[in-house]
């Protein structure tokens, strides 16, 4: 069957405007265009926004949509067994977070009793998860399965207050890492400073610190674009002096 842009819009729920956007960018072109000028989409082009459409619900970007529906290596069936695991992952931690605001509720009402740490563990859990799905497997091929589930399990067993001082570390870190920023110079005091503050941090999700991880999680800052992206959010090249403050403080070279 085929479609115009104002039923295929109608048909996924988006608005004709976004199509006419995917057309520009290139992640979605039309199978032709009828005689009169309309945009007319067949059944490959539905599948592919169906694929677009489950990527941006699973928060994936844009320009990494395209080049993954684009890549020749591309296998829809594949890809949507993808899907449905990561949605099978969100709809548990939905439960968990359900079932946890349903024991604060009978709490508050009196019929049970719910520690500190219960009160926390939907959340901490989802935490988890999310980092599995955004960075565990380069973690894991770099620091190795028991590394990282026992960062896991050090994680579920922190209490609230540990919680918090993980937090205000982390908002410190930032602070002072811009403050490093600006010296220009990622083996001065206030670069070291920056460094003591992000060990402390990881010292809340490790069990154990050596030099040689820290040296390899400041390279990874670089190297993986994500992680790149989130240091580099507010000023760009923040990743890279962080990653040489990092090889400084451990005396480790690039």
């Amino acid at each position: 069957m085929e479609y115009t842009v104002q039923k295929l819009g109608r048909l996924a729920g988006i608005s004709t405007r976004t199509l006419r956007y995917y057309d520009e960018i290139g992640i979605l072109k039309p199978a032709r265009a009828s005689s009169s000028g309309y945009r007319i989409y067949g059944p490959a082009e539905v599948d592919r926004l169906q694929q677009i459409l489950f990527y941006r619900e699973l928060g994936v970007g844009l320009e990494k949509i395209k080049e993954i529906v684009s890549s020749k290596d591309f296998d829809g069936v594949q890809a949507l067994r993808e899907h449905r695991r990561q949605l099978l992952e969100r709809r548990e931690q939905l439960d968990r977070l359900i079932a946890n605001v349903d024991q604060s509720i009978a709490q508050a009402e009196g019929r049970t009793v719910m520690s500190d740490q219960d009160k926390f563990e939907g959340f901490k859990r989802k935490m988890i998860e999310e980092n599995e799905n955004k960075y565990g497997k380069e973690v894991r091929e770099k620091y190795g399965d028991d590394v990282v589930n026992r960062s896991n399990e050090k994680l579920m067993g922190m209490t609230q207050e540990q919680h918090a001082e993980a937090t205000r570390l982390a908002e410190e870190l930032t602070r002072k890492l811009a403050e490093a920023f600006e010296t220009g110079d990622p083996a001065g005091e206030k670069a070291r400073e920056a460094v003591e503050l992000h060990k402390r941090w990881l010292l809340h999700y490790w069990t154990e610190y050596s030099p040689e991880a820290h040296a390899g999680l400041g390279r990874m800052y670089v190297e993986d674009e994500r992680f790149k992206a989130h240091y580099d959010v507010q000023q760009p090249g923040t990743a890279e002096f962080l990653r040489d403050a990092i090889l400084a403080y451990t005396g480790i070279q690039a």
